[in-house]
């Protein structure tokens, strides 16, 4: 099973990237991680450089994403909403709409900030935006508030509940991307 983990903060440090190595460790064997980081070399989203051929991280992004069983997207809270660039991927993912890499992907939304809240508004924002682009985001949520002291030495989340919550989360995902597998079976 292939999971592309996208984060929002294109910080080198991010507390959203370590959340998504944390996602990672959740995965049972059959499913590996790869974190797509192409996100800031995205241009802004123009429909007139939306032809062919559309810009080289763009194409990366689609077949990165085409080629995934599913999405872990972690994000940070800008402003109550998603950050610009994370936006930006998804408008370049979500085009053209017929077509859409992100068309019926299995999405779970994760986020992270230094805030009490762990960014649960952009969670929500995200889901919506993720959901009116064709995906299907996933209800969990795991917001990491105060992200600064929410990581111990070794990347994992220190509290127990949390660790509980992604667990939980990741685990949904991976089944629902079994699901579809599972009912075909069930239907020969």
């Amino acid at each position: 099973m292939k999971i592309l983990g996208l984060s929002g903060s294109l910080r080198r440090d991010s507390y959203n990237a370590q959340l998504l190595r944390a996602a990672a460790s959740e995965l049972p064997p059959e499913a590996e991680l790869t974190v797509w980081d192409g996100v800031r070399e995205l241009p802004y989203y123009d429909e007139d450089i939306d032809v062919e051929p559309t810009p080289r991280t763009v194409r990366d992004l689609r077949a990165a994403i085409a080629e995934a069983d599913a999405l872990i997207v972690a994000t940070p809270e800008y402003n109550a909403s998603i950050p610009g660039a994370l936006k930006n991927a998804v408008d370049w993912a979500s085009r053209p709409r017929a077509t859409s890499s992100l068309k019926d992907k299995p999405v779970l939304v994760v986020g992270a900030s230094t805030g009490l809240f762990g960014a649960v508004w952009a969670q929500a924002e995200l889901r919506k935006v993720l959901n009116t682009a064709g995906a299907r985001a996933l209800e969990e949520e795991v917001p990491v508030g105060q992200a600064h002291e929410a990581f111990g030495e070794d990347g994992g989340l220190r509290d127990p509940d949390l660790r509980v919550a992604l667990s939980d989360a990741v685990g949904s995902l991976v089944r629902e991307v079994a699901a579809p597998s599972e009912d075909a079976a069930l239907a020969a």
